[in-house]
Order: C-alpha cells, then structure tokens, then sequence
C-alpha cells in the first residue's frame, strides 16, 4: 500500500483488554485506540515535505482517519493533520 499526497497509513494499537486493577474490559466497553505506528508516508501535496517516517508511533484524533482491513490486518487512512503527536 503507497498512500498519496499528504495520506499516512496507521497500524492502531490493540485496545486494552484489562484495567491496571486487573478488571477485564468488554467489547462493547472498549475504547477506541488513540495510538499506532506509521506503516506507510505518502510523498506530501503541494510542495511540502511530511513530518512523520515510517516506523514512528504517533497519537491521533479519536475519530480520525478511514478504517481500511487489509491481508487480515486492521489499517486507518488520515491525513497528516490529523496527527496529534509523535512519540
């Protein structure tokens, strides 16, 4: 998968199973993961140059990004902008 323009393909984190007191979280209850690693950088749009590389772990908007399910694997599709912070 190559994204385009200013598009970055993250693999989000798995959701916590377990609280830190050892309580184990339902599906239904589970939050939706805020963190993942950039498996792929799109070249960047009209001249400017990507903040992000591949391999890096970043924190996103909460609804950010487009779901993709890819080779068994779970992937989001966002814009650059739409990352908050680099780890």
């Amino acid at each position: 998968m190559k994204p385009i323009n200013d598009r970055v393909i993250v693999k989000p984190a798995p959701a916590e199973e377990k609280t830190k007191g050892g309580i184990i979280i339902p599906d239904t209850a589970k939050e939706k993961p805020q963190r993942g690693e950039v498996i792929a950088v799109g070249p960047g749009k009209d001249g400017n140059l990507m903040t992000v590389a591949v391999g890096d772990i970043v924190l996103y908007g909460k609804y950010s990004g487009q779901e993709l399910h890819h080779d068994g694997q779970d992937y989001l599709i966002m814009r650059e902008d739409d990352i908050l912070v680099i780890l």
